[in-house]
């Protein structure tokens, strides 16, 4: 776990407030999956970059297609990608 730092911040009205530090996305993370408008993950399949040739027409179609993640995965997802 990582220890965060707390600032003290003098706010408009000249009180001391307290800003947490912010939620940061994780870069990787955000390359491979996207929220949809239901609150999943979408992914996309694996096993689509080398050796085409040998695949079929109907695996290589299949492989264009994007997935949902898993219900065990989408907690974890949900840390590293707390802004969408």
């Amino acid at each position: 776990m990582r220890s965060c730092r707390v600032a003290d911040v003098e706010g408009p009205a000249g009180k001391n407030e307290t800003i947490m530090p912010k939620m940061k996305t994780n870069r990787g993370a955000a390359k491979r999956f996207k929220r949809l408008g239901s609150g999943k993950f979408k992914r996309s399949r694996g096993y689509a970059r080398h050796q085409m040739r040998t695949k079929t027409t109907k695996q290589k179609r299949r492989l264009r297609s994007g997935v949902v993640v898993s219900a065990a995965d989408a907690p974890g997802l949900r840390r590293l990608l707390p802004n969408g």
